[in-house]
């Protein structure tokens, strides 16, 4: 079964840390744009970082730059999203994604927020930034 299957996520202190980790099952990544999501309750899903197959692009949305950092392990079939410096307004449902790399870019998929090619989600991960 093709899926991308998340783990990570959870509750921090403001300033703290977590890593998420979106792994693909019965297709490879290498040939996909992958891209980490957002949804906190209220607000519209917000594409936060993209990267390319082969790490050589990769978008930040200004929410993020400077504190999340996307990776890949095309060995592992899995991406990464490490978050740093978590604030309380970074508390959301975060999801992966993955659309065919030829038919679009990191700064495309995350700026149109997913809404078109995707071709697999995670299930999704909440995180929650609370004192």
């Amino acid at each position: 079964q093709e899926q991308l299957v998340q783990s990570g996520g959870g509750s921090v202190q403001p300033g703290g840390s977590l890593k998420l980790s979106c792994a693909a099952s019965g297709f490879t990544l290498d040939e996909y744009t992958i891209g980490w999501f957002r949804r906190a309750p209220g607000e519209e899903q917000e594409g936060i970082s993209c990267m390319s197959p082969f790490d050589d692009d990769t978008y930040y949305s200004t929410s993020v730059k400077g504190r999340f950092t996307i990776s890949r392990d095309n060995a592992k079939n899995t991406v990464y999203l490490q978050m740093n410096s978590l604030k309380p307004e970074d508390t959301a449902d975060y999801y992966c994604g993955a659309a065919i790399a030829s038919l679009t870019t990191p700064r495309a998929m995350c700026v149109s927020r997913g809404a078109y090619g995707m071709d697999f989600w995670g299930e999704g991960s909440l995180v929650t930034v609370s004192s």
